[in-house]
Parts: C-alpha cells; structure tokens; sequence
C-alpha cells in the first residue's frame, strides 16, 4: 500500500507525465518532419513538372474544328530539345510581333520548304498538294513562301480567320515554347492533341 505522506505516489504520476509529454513531444516532432518531408517533395515535383510542361489556354478561333476556344493543353516544353519539329505538329509558340504572348498553330512548312496557296487552294509544300481534313474551310488567300534557317513556317486550322505566317512570316525555332500533346479540359474533351502527318509532302 502506497503511503501518501511519504510522496511516492504522487512521484509516480509525475514520471508517467512526463513520460506522455515526452511522448507527445516526439509524435509532434515526427509528424513535423513527415509534413516537412512531403512539402519538399511536393516542391521538387512542381518544379519538375513546370520545367518539363506548360499548361496553356485555347484564346481564340484560329484552330477550329481541331482546337476551341476555351479548352486548356497541356504543352511538352522539352519536345525539341533532342528531336526537329516536324509538318503537322501543333506548337506553342511566343507571338513574333508580341512575345508576351503565346500563340498555337500548326506546323506546315521545316526550313528549306516552299510553301504555296494555290488558285485551287490547297497547300502545296515543295509542288506537292497537302492532304489537310482537319480544315474548317480551304484559304482564301494566296501567296509563296520559302522557309529559312532554324525556322517553320505555321498555320491555324481555321485557315480564314488565323493571325499565322501567311500574314507576318515565318516562325523563328527558338520562340517555340513546346509541342502541345493533351487536352486535358473540358474533361469531355480529354485526350491526345490532334497532330496529323500531311500526305505527299516530301523533302
């Protein structure tokens, strides 16, 4: 039987205190660490995906049917670190005229391709006829262009109301911001952008 008056009771009490405060201490300390640890790894991870990707949305008309108005791409920034833009492909890109802004067309013609518009109005890469369905409608315009050094030349799919090279040239490599490759919203709409190789254009 414990005797109250000689305080080894209330000693005991004292030791099974400390020790829960000890033990409080040391969860807190873990799961500080643990908070710690995933803040970290979250960080690395964000940084890691805004290296490798830009998220972009679609502000205009200029690649209807294929592209809305509205929708948000995701856009692989390292696309052309090791491999050549190709005919076909859908990039970003910032504006030449205005390089706060980004624009997204379609690739048409690589350096050294000549470009036409035709009285039939088709495309014509290098006298060949492209072979182009995702077109709202054929241009209206004509012109020829040849495409320089480390340059491409682009188009919107909405041929007929697309701010594009056939109006301010051709489209310097190094303003390319990336190769889009998902659409990601409206979630409806979800999946792979639409690149399309043209038939029949040969270098």
């Amino acid at each position: 039987m414990i005797d109250p008056q000689d305080g080894s009771f209330s000693d005991s009490l004292a030791g099974e205190e400390a020790r829960e405060n000890v033990g409080i201490s040391t969860r807190i300390i873990a799961l500080m660490g643990e908070l710690v640890e995933i803040l970290l790894i979250s960080g690395v991870l964000f940084l890691g995906v805004n290296v490798i990707t830009a998220r972009v949305r679609v502000e205009s008309i200029s690649m209807q049917p294929t592209l809305h108005e509205g929708q948000f791409i995701v856009v692989n920034k390292l696309a052309y670190r090791w491999s050549e833009p190709d005919r076909g492909e859908i990039i970003v890109f910032h504006f030449p005229l205005n390089p706060e802004k980004r624009y997204i067309k379609r690739i048409i013609g690589l350096p050294g391709d000549r470009i036409e518009v035709r009285e039939d109005h088709v495309v014509y890469i290098n006298g060949i006829a492209t072979d182009e369905p995702y077109l709202a409608a054929a241009p209206r315009y004509q012109g020829s262009w040849v495409v320089g050094l480390d340059q491409v030349f682009v188009l919107g799919d909405n041929r007929n109301n697309s701010n594009d090279s056939h109006s301010w040239g051709m489209l310097d490599q190094d303003a390319i911001v990336g190769k889009a490759v998902l659409i990601y919203w409206p979630i409806q709409e979800f999946g792979l952008a639409p690149h399309h190789d043209l038939l029949g254009a040969e270098d």
